[in-house]
């Protein structure tokens, strides 16, 4: 068990039955009271981010979690099934727990899974990933004040916005916590 004013960013705790992940840490002290930390979170099973504020001295238990390369191979209608590549075990984690990360899985990724127990939690993208653009418009001259974007269909069927030298054909980076154009692949 370790005090709140210990925990960091990327640390896993569990409470009232819930998992949760650290996003981020603030830690306020003033004159007249104890130090407080208020701590944004992620409950691992909703997807629900919320922030707590604590007392220092209040104590966490902060759990590990199993981490496995897998790799993505196809989408059965409900469930998204993913390989251990080492022993050939099949998973299938439902399309609603990882309703943000299908949209940048085109089969024969190799993502992170992550578990707690015998429970599957959800899986941990890479950083980027690169997507070819199916569907774009034509560049339209003139149109370069600011930055200018376009829409375009990436083959997943995410849509997103890139400069308008982005053509129909071309691999593109994305984001894969935001969704936002990083680049040329």
């Amino acid at each position: 068990m370790i005090n709140v004013t210990e925990l960091r960013p990327g640390n896993y705790f569990e409470e009232d039955g819930n998992i949760y992940k650290v996003l981020d840490i603030l830690l306020n002290k003033t004159a007249m009271r104890k130090m407080v930390a208020k701590v944004k979170i992620k409950n691992l099973r909703t997807g629900a981010v919320t922030e707590i504020a604590r007392n220092s001295g209040y104590g966490i238990e902060t759990i590990r979690l199993d981490k496995k390369q897998m790799q993505y191979l196809y989408d059965d209608g409900e469930n998204l099934v993913f390989m251990d590549q080492s022993t050939f075990d099949q998973i299938e984690i439902s399309k609603t727990r990882l309703d943000w990360e299908k949209q940048f899985l085109k089969g024969d990724e190799i993502v992170e899974v992550v578990s707690y127990g015998s429970e599957i939690l959800g899986v941990n993208m890479p950083a980027k990933v690169a997507l070819k653009v199916t569907e774009c418009d034509p560049a339209t001259r003139g149109d370069t004040i600011n930055k200018a974007m376009k829409e375009v269909t990436l083959e997943t069927g995410f849509k997103t916005k890139v400069p308008m030298f982005i053509e129909e054909g071309e691999i593109v980076l994305v984001r894969t916590d935001t969704g936002e154009y990083d680049g040329r692949a």
